[in-house]
């Protein structure tokens, strides 16, 4: 069966209404609508084709169409689709909460699936709250978290999130939380280090006033993704993480963005030796096929939750989903593919190709500055660069740059001012260079620079 552009615009006109995406512009811009992928390109009705230059919002590490994906899912479809873990478990779900223990940091014993890295971020916020609960302290029912913070679109996630444009609508639906800052050391009147100290001498002194009534700190390890890819000053992770044990609370990791190689380490928290209490993964997890998500947890927390029946410490939370066979044994097969073709070794090599790349692009007029941890790529745009002067919100700026780059072959997302470029993982040598090649010339066109 085949279709039209128009009759396919025409439906998503009538029909579909698409997330982060003011539908008065997108159906008035001839958006691309995507019919077949492969390795790490995206192919429209039309046959136009595009590099995957965010790696369909940051899932995809092995490029698309992959056979052995594509096997493991249809070998398990023979076996059965899904049943539940509410009571049972199956078999992919348990090799695959294995496999995750081992390549994670240490200390984390147990798995919870969902479904989305916001649910495995709401499961963590759940389970540190009422592990203080069970453990007789249940005045430790706030949580710490950063400013500009993104951790997913559900309530609990936007409670503890910090992006005004996203979340304030839904002020009145939210828990409170406190609110340190994430060292933004472009945007900080002072050097980096400063930035450093600064944000550090905040969130001690708010453990040291409120500290017994913190459940948890959360944090976005090394990089804030949706604020803008905003990179931590090296060493800061491994300081929260000596504060949350001077305080004796918990320290919540979200690596859902992070995590899976794409900073150079399989998981962020790795480069600074730094061991959560919580880990929250999704995104790449399943190789960009399905939705899993999984959230680790230490045998302390795990503990406080195993009583006898009466006691009803039950962990009281779920998805119909949870730990789908098809999920899981894609899941199984990503890992594999991470091993057998040296997945995160080959980041690190491709990290100074694209890093030399985009030296060119950080000189231009209107490029404030450059930011890059493995292959997380942030543009911060800017009206004036000696004063970093932002562009209007109304002029659009980012999104003009992304359509000018989709124009050019290329589909990724602006966040505001910040164009993003996350590829996946698997990108060669040369793909890299043609996909930063057509990010220069959309700014440089765009801006005028």
């Amino acid at each position: 069966m085949s279709f039209t552009y128009e009759e396919m615009l025409e439906k998503n006109r009538r029909y579909l209404w698409n997330p982060f995406t003011q539908m008065k512009e997108y159906l008035a811009d001839h958006p691309p609508i995507i019919e077949r992928a492969d390795g790490v390109k995206l192919f429209d009705v039309e046959g136009r084709s595009y590099y995957d230059g965010n790696a369909s919002v940051w899932l995809n590490p092995h490029g698309h169409n992959r056979r052995e994906l594509n096997q493991a899912i249809t070998e398990q479809l023979e076996k059965v689709a899904h049943s539940t873990l509410l009571g049972s478990a199956n078999v992919p779900a348990l090799l695959l909460a294995e496999r995750l223990v081992q390549i994670t940091p240490e200390g984390l014993e147990k798995v919870f699936y969902s479904d989305s890295g916001a649910t495995a971020v709401e499961v963590a916020i759940k389970m540190a709250y009422l592990y203080w609960k069970h453990r007789g302290q249940p005045q430790r029912n706030q949580f710490i978290s950063m400013t500009n913070a993104y951790h997913g679109d559900t309530v609990g996630a936007v409670s503890i999130g910090g992006i005004d444009l996203f979340h304030s609508a839904f002020d009145r639906m939210l828990f409170p939380t406190e609110k340190v800052p994430y060292p933004y050391s472009y945007r900080y009147l002072g050097s980096e280090e400063d930035c450093r100290s600064a944000c550090l001498q905040e969130l001690e002194q708010c453990l040291a006033e409120k500290g017994e009534t913190i459940a948890a700190v959360v944090v976005e390890p090394l990089v804030q993704g949706a604020a803008g890819l905003i990179m931590m000053p090296p060493g800061y992770l491994k300081e929260v993480e000596k504060l949350c044990r001077k305080y004796q609370t918990l320290l919540i990791a979200d690596e859902v963005a992070t995590g899976f190689g794409r900073t150079g380490k399989m998981f962020a928290c790795e480069h600074e030796d730094v061991k959560p209490d919580l880990l929250c993964l999704g995104k790449k997890l399943t190789g960009g096929y399905l939705p899993v998500a999984a959230t680790l947890a230490t045998d302390e927390i795990y503990s406080a939750f195993y009583d006898d029946h009466e006691t009803a410490k039950t962990f009281f939370h779920g998805h119909s989903y949870t730990g789908n066979q098809l999920g899981c044994a894609v899941a199984l097969a990503s890992l594999d593919l991470y091993e057998k073709e040296n997945r995160v070794d080959h980041v690190r090599k491709m990290t100074p190709h694209v890093a030399d790349l985009l030296q060119s692009t950080a000189k231009l007029t209107h490029v404030g500055e450059v930011r890059q941890c493995g292959l997380m790529i942030g543009i911060e745009l800017v009206q004036d660069k000696t004063k970093k002067s932002l562009y209007p919100y109304k002029a659009a700026i980012g999104a003009k740059v992304c359509k000018r780059a989709r124009e050019l072959g290329m589909i990724t997302r602006p966040l505001g001012h910040v164009i993003t470029f996350l590829p996946p993982l698997v990108a060669t040598r040369e793909e890299l260079t043609e996909m930063v090649h057509i990010l220069h010339q959309a700014i440089q066109e765009v801006t005028q620079s």
